[in-house]
């Protein structure tokens, strides 16, 4: 990439800044809350945009920020909102993904029974498998396949922030990152629609039709609500296949940096290779907590709308940073993985759901 092209910052999605090589000693050494306001304001009008019109039109949130950042680009180029843009991107997923182990406790994945439990980790790993065998097939390297993996095979952009979180810029662009995420938004939306009517075309029980759906489709909202569309009986069964999957969050994250070491401005010593990123040290304490205290459901749900708008908010901001031409020369073969991933998760959750769940 040329360096004199890029933005005066510019940065992964945790914004390690970077500048431009003749500009380096310039940068301010302490920023104040002035330096970020530009660009939380532009971040925050934008994330409402979508806010707007994924409630009145019923287009997923995250697709529509997604798409809305990429189309105010042009704003990363404007120095003063890099700041804000760079902290929305770090500290505002950190938060939300330490927000959602609120939603989930230990209890409601063993709840599910060995059976149920089996089946779903069995999907998971054939999601994550089958993206990495595509994304080497398709030339995009190991590190889209984790990405495309992940984010089927666990909670869909949630999974993918963090994943990226500990892959790093150094390891796969902002723009095959944004294109990964376009592809799960758009595969977990289509699914939401596809998957119940399937289930209800092949005579599925509410039982299997419910693991069908909260094992294969990627985001929690759209599991869930794609599920109680079939029957109340199956959002039920649903709603705790999908928490299960959202808390293998931790423990496939932890995987993923253990297996990837070093990254971008890292070190390779042993405390590294064995730390977890603390945002996700974080999510295990507050599902260890929820796990045994019994938290009200006004502290919850109030959590979660605040997780989902800090996510929102980080997403936006990403999108915004990307830049179109090598979102362009990504191609479609960045779509590869998520796809595939997307089609094994639904082939192996159907088997599973008529051959081992009554």
């Amino acid at each position: 990439m040329n360096r004199q092209a890029e933005n005066f910052y510019a940065g992964d999605l945790f914004g390690e800044l970077h500048q431009a090589d003749a500009a380096i000693d310039a940068a301010p050494a302490r920023l104040g809350w002035s330096d970020y306001l530009p660009g939380l304001v532009v971040c925050s009008v934008a994330s409402l945009a979508a806010a707007w019109l994924a409630e009145h039109y019923g287009f997923p949130i995250i697709l529509l920020g997604l798409l809305i950042g990429l189309a105010m680009s042009f704003i990363a180029s404007v120095e003063v909102t890099a700041p804000g843009l760079d902290f929305a991107s770090r500290h505002f997923l950190r938060a939300g993904i330490v927000l959602l182990g609120l939603q989930v406790t230990f209890a409601q994945v063993a709840g599910l029974g060995w059976i149920a439990f089996a089946g779903t980790m069995l999907v998971m790993a054939c999601a994550f498998a089958a993206a990495i065998v595509a994304a080497r097939w398709a030339r995009e390297g190991r590190e889209a396949g984790i990405l495309a993996g992940g984010a089927t095979a666990i909670c869909g952009a949630s999974a993918a922030l963090a994943l990226y979180g500990v892959i790093g810029r150094d390891r796969l662009d902002r723009a095959r990152f944004s294109v990964a995420l376009v592809g799960v938004a758009v595969a977990s939306a289509i699914a939401m629609s596809a998957y119940p009517a399937i289930a209800q075309g092949i005579g599925l029980t509410d039982k299997q039709a419910g693991f069908l759906i909260g094992a294969s489709v990627h985001d929690a909202a759209q599991a869930i609500g794609g599920a109680y569309s079939y029957s109340d009986h199956a959002g039920a069964d649903a709603t705790v296949v999908k928490l299960a999957r959202v808390a293998m969050l931790g423990p496939v994250v932890a995987l993923v940096a253990l297996w990837l070491g070093r990254g971008e401005g890292g070190t390779n010593s042993a405390w590294r290779k064995v730390a977890m990123p603390w945002f996700i040290v974080g999510f295990f304490l507050l599902l260890a907590v929820n796990s045994v205290v019994t938290i009200p459901e006004a502290l919850t749900g109030p959590a979660l709308t605040l997780s989902k708008a800090l996510l929102l908010l980080a997403v936006v901001a990403t999108a915004m940073r990307s830049q179109l031409g090598l979102l362009i020369e990504a191609g479609w073969r960045a779509l590869v993985p998520v796809a595939v991933a997307s089609c094994a998760s639904f082939v192996v959750a159907l088997a599973v759901a008529i051959l081992a769940i009554d």
